[in-house]
């Protein structure tokens, strides 16, 4: 079987109505050469309704002075019936009146004939996505109440039960089939490439998934990368190449590490975001793309367009949907389910048992911060597989892989320090032993995420006698 052909942009087709057959003619072909491909060409009037009757189109390209049905009755009609639909008038009637009604009739623009493409161009894709993020926040209004995504299939392989990443699936949902960039932001090592492919996947779109990182390419390179070459561009370019741009095509293209792009590459992205348009290096001729561009960075965009490191107009360009993945940190409620599928992942690669995990590893873990996030939770579990002997995880070696020490070593270190310089002694006026216990149990609770396990653990103490202790707040 042969690949399936990439969907046509846009995703329902442009209606274009007009009484001369000429007319019709030469706005396909223009619409066509740059990518635009789903089109409906009306030249009777009288049809438009049946049309809108039998098929959702994405704009209509309507001219005013037709016989049958003017251009100004189907635009009335159009703005009752279906409001969220963009009607670009195209007419030769240069009447600052007649513009004026027509905008205040619904109309998303006004566009005077002849028409140039390159002012009509611009206009459609405006429509396009402003029809789109419409559809977007549609999905998203209808999805605020849901607490689990409609298709949990496609987010299998990002472990997790938090509320904070759910609302991020169901997001992601919401935005999938667009064609704005998606920015998605997040430390090193949190999963922003699963969700990138999960964009993807959602998408629906037939064409396939390209991943390339970005960081340290030079601008030729970058150029070559995405855009490809002609033969004879440099040196060494014995044939043509097409780059991953073109591979992308009816897909999505992600970049990962945007931040590091230099300023003349941002250049070039910037460019092909908004006309859809790139150039092979050493070549004149423009090609066009359809494909949905994601990129991910653990750089903060907003503070590096503000020092001036980052375009300005790009960073607002990616930002139009935007995805801040979460800290592992900030989600140690999935810590059990993490821990579980990697060890079951790493047991399976060396050919041995799953082990049981100590009662102390998980509050071991949750008073870990994880700078590494849920990649170097990974790495941890299948270096202690490595190591593993026996029927249960040694409890030692996540204390000395984490750096961290048991409650009689703790406490066996604090009575070094403390004939020393007691850090009670900082104090003018002493708290009293109630007001003490209080505050250094919330401030374990809060260190340890209200992990009671965790934070008996920070105190010396067992969970049962900080049970006690809370219970005496009470």
């Amino acid at each position: 079987m042969g690949k399936k052909a990439p969907p046509a942009y846009p995703l329902h087709p442009v209606l274009l109505v007009d009484d001369e057959s000429h007319t019709l003619a030469s706005f396909d072909i223009a619409l066509r050469s740059h990518g635009i491909n789903n089109t409906i060409r009306c030249q009777d009037s009288r049809e438009v309704a049946g049309i809108l009757a039998r098929q959702p189109v994405e704009i209509i390209l309507l001219d005013l002075m037709m016989p049958h049905v003017s251009g100004h009755d189907i635009l009335k009609d159009v703005s009752q019936r279906f409001p969220d639909l963009p009607v670009i008038i195209v007419t030769g009637v240069n009447e600052v009146d007649t513009a004026v009604h027509c905008i205040q009739q619904g109309a998303f623009d006004y566009v005077l004939k002849p028409v140039e493409i390159e002012r009509l161009l611009p206009s459609i894709r405006r429509a396009l996505e402003v029809r789109q993020l419409r559809r977007e926040n549609s999905r998203l209004a209808s999805s605020f109440f849901e607490k689990d995504p409609t298709r949990p299939e496609v987010f299998s392989q990002i472990i997790t039960g938090n509320d904070t990443m759910k609302a991020l699936f169901r997001y992601c949902e919401a935005i999938a089939e667009g064609r704005q960039p998606v920015l998605i932001t997040g430390e090193t090592g949190v999963g922003k490439e699963s969700i990138a492919r999960a964009i993807h996947d959602l998408s629906g779109r037939a064409g396939e998934y390209v991943a390339v990182n970005v960081a340290g390419l030079d601008d030729q390179i970058f150029a070559d990368t995405l855009f490809g070459h002609a033969k004879g561009a440099f040196t060494g370019a014995d044939r043509s190449r097409s780059g991953l741009v073109e591979k992308a095509a009816g897909g999505s293209l992600f970049l990962d590490e945007i931040g590091d792009l230099s300023e003349a590459s941002q250049v070039k992205l910037l460019r092909f975001l908004e006309e859809r348009e790139y150039y092979p290096l050493g070549s004149d001729q423009v090609h066009h793309s359809d494909a949905r561009v994601i990129v991910a960075t653990h750089h903060d965009l907003e503070q590096q367009h503000q020092k001036g490191l980052f375009r300005t107009d790009l960073f607002y360009r990616l930002r139009t949907h935007r995805i801040q993945i979460p800290p592992l940190r900030e989600r140690k409620d999935d810590l059990p389910a993490l821990l579980d599928f990697f060890l079951t992942q790493a047991a399976a690669e060396f050919k041995k048992q799953k082990p049981l995990c100590p009662e102390a590893l998980i509050p071991l873990l949750a008073g870990y911060d994880f700078p590494g996030n849920v990649r170097e939770l990974r790495a941890l579990a299948f270096d202690a597989m490595s190591h593993h002997q026996g029927a249960t995880l040694s409890l030692a070696f996540f204390h000395k892989e984490l750096g961290a020490t048991s409650p009689a070593a703790s406490q066996s270190s604090l009575a070094k320090v403390l004939p020393q310089k007691s850090w009670a002694a900082g104090f003018d006026r002493l708290p009293t032993l109630k007001d003490a216990d209080k505050e250094l149990i919330a401030e374990a609770l809060k260190r340890s995420n209200n992990n009671q396990r965790a934070a008996a653990l920070l105190l010396g103490i067992t969970p049962q006698a900080l049970n006690q202790r809370l219970k005496r707040q009470v």
